[in-house]
């Protein structure tokens, strides 16, 4: 399959998207532990690393991989650029263990070839852009039966979640926390995709920003923006990161594939064979991005304060025994 130029600076913005949010990540840990040798560390309610010019450039690298992301979308479909976010995964694991010392275990690895391969799979047969000219087409197609259907379905189920469920069982059930970020993140992408291709537009001469749809999106990506990074940074702080991060990023990456689906029809001019190709590729990222989360401490020493649990634990038995 021919790579349309669109696609391919799509793919390459989202290639460096991956490794400058990667990066950012390492390097932020580096200057949080430069700052704790210095002053009270960030995980005590610190704030030394404002003061250090490390944590600012992770800050830094990971805004410009933010808008390099943002930027994407403009020019490739989100089948395209959404799963190529699990490539951040690889950038921050082989760097951290690198910089950082932080071993990567063979399975770790095998992780990331996994991800290599879904990647290449995904990009060799990926949809080509969709020729958009204005505004009122993105509108057009927002506003089709289809997409309509979607959206409300998605809004009602978070309603519902964040009243009825969220209280009683969120603190349980992952699941609640990860289905409000994902149903949410799929209707950011939707209206990240729509600002991207108005920008895209305005810049080559034909402002798209005296629509009110223009700002209607802009308003659309603001709360859904604002309403995921709540629940997520509630899920982060009740479970597990190491099973919070995978199960976001397949929750996440197929509604959103969904909702790109049933509003931009991508898949609509490709074979069967191609689009299963897409979706095994898919499947190894998955495979890839669960492997690397769960054997990412493998290899490394415990932390002392773990160490000093276990050897506590162990001697209690045999304080017991002793006194009897």
């Amino acid at each position: 399959m021919v790579a349309s130029l669109d696609n391919v600076r799509g793919l390459t913005l989202a290639m460096s998207s991956s490794a400058f949010i990667g990066s950012s990540f390492v390097i932020k840990k580096v200057g949080l532990k430069k700052a704790g040798d210095k002053g009270v560390r960030a995980a005590s309610g610190g704030f030394s690393y404002l003061y250090e010019p490390l944590w600012w450039l992770g800050m830094i690298t990971m805004i410009l991989g933010e808008v390099a992301n943002f930027a994407a979308y403009a020019f490739a479909p989100a089948v395209l650029v959404t799963p190529l976010g699990a490539l951040s995964i690889i950038f921050s694991a082989v760097l951290a263990h690198f910089v950082l010392k932080e071993n990567l275990h063979m399975f770790g690895v095998v992780g990331c070839i996994l991800c290599v391969v879904g990647s290449i799979g995904i990009v060799l047969h990926a949809p080509k852009e969709r020729k958009i000219d204005s505004m009122k087409e993105i509108w057009h197609l927002a506003t089709q039966p289809g997409f309509i259907v979607y959206s409300c379905v998605a809004v009602a189920c978070v309603l519902f979640l964040i009243f009825r469920v969220v209280e009683r069982s969120g603190h349980r059930l992952m699941l609640v926390y990860i289905a409000i970020c994902s149903l949410m993140g799929s209707l950011t992408v939707i209206s990240v995709k729509a600002v991207a291709i108005a920008l895209k537009l305005s810049f080559s001469g034909s402002n798209q920003f005296i629509y009110i749809q223009t700002w209607f999106f802009i308003v659309v990506v603001t709360i859904c923006c604002l309403v995921q990074l709540n629940y997520l940074n509630k899920a982060l702080d009740s479970f597990n990161t190491a099973v919070v991060s995978p199960v976001y990023y397949v929750m996440f990456t197929i509604l959103t594939i969904v909702a790109n689906m049933i509003m931009y029809k991508d898949w609509a001019s490709q074979a069967a064979t191609q689009i299963a190709t897409q979706l095994c590729g898919f499947v190894t990222i998955v495979a890839g991005t669960f492997l690397l989360h769960k054997t990412r401490d493998m290899g490394n020493p415990p932390p002392p304060d773990q160490v000093c649990l276990e050897e506590a634990r162990e001697c209690a038995p045999r304080s017991t025994n002793s006194s009897s």
